[in-house]
């Protein structure tokens, strides 16, 4: 398996990243400082994805309704997730092949589902992105392992963090998730899962509010954890938008 050194949930190096992949300026990672309608107030909208960082459980039991299990390294047992709802052909997904890699496929996932809305400039996530139209979600995480380009650009926003990055094969035990909307539907991102998760209906207007609350779903199932992080991918120029 290939292993990268794990992104650190860094605001500031997090929308460095998104730079160097051809997001334009205006387009930023905040820090959402909590959950409850006042502090997500503060969040500078429009918000067009929101990602979760959340601690691996550390014993092998049922996360999810869905019959998701993970083991101590992370590993996943694939859920079925035909129940979740219809999935629409034009949510951006890809499945995870690369230890680690959950960051960058969080972001993009943040991006390639809101290619309407950011107008990426020619670069090599754009030059990825095309050619993995109309490829499958397996086929889509493969092509991202040959992907050299955007794997420097990971491995050199790692090492940019507050905190010492880890040696790739260290065990880690958070991961991020993606949390998007298309035509009124809220999705999960989660490369490491069967395909993408439907959590009922929602708005460009509701997104915040309604990823906030399948974030207090993730916390409410592991209550004695601290480590939870929240991010928003914003537009800091609303005039663009």
């Amino acid at each position: 398996m290939t292993f990268w050194i794990p992104l650190e949930s860094n605001p500031e190096v997090m929308t460095k990243f998104l730079h160097q992949l051809g997001v334009p300026k205006e387009w930023s990672i905040v820090d959402v400082y909590g959950l409850e309608p006042d502090l997500l107030a503060l969040v500078p909208k429009p918000v067009v994805a929101i990602i979760l960082l959340y601690p691996l459980q550390k014993k092998v039991h049922k996360l999810d309704s869905d019959n998701t299990l993970e083991d101590s390294e992370g590993n996943v047992k694939e859920q079925d997730t035909t129940n979740s709802g219809p999935i629409d052909p034009l949510v951006y997904y890809m499945k995870q092949y690369i230890h680690n890699a959950c960051g960058t496929i969080a972001l993009i996932h943040s991006v390639a589902n809101n290619l309407d809305t950011i107008n990426l400039k020619d670069g090599f996530l754009k030059t990825f992105l095309d050619k993995s139209k109309n490829l499958s979600y397996s086929e889509i995480g493969g092509l991202l392992m040959k992907s050299n380009e955007i794997s420097v650009a990971h491995e050199e926003m790692a090492h940019e963090g507050q905190t010492e990055a880890p040696s790739e094969e260290a065990p880690v035990y958070h991961h991020f998730v993606a949390f998007i909307q298309k035509n009124g539907v809220l999705y999960e991102l989660d490369g490491r899962k069967a395909g993408p998760i439907t959590h009922g209906p929602t708005s460009p207007e509701t997104l915040l509010e309604d990823a906030a609350r399948v974030c207090k779903e993730y916390m409410a199932r592991d209550p004695e954890e601290m480590y939870f992080t929240v991010v928003a991918l914003t537009n800091n120029n609303s005039e663009s938008f």
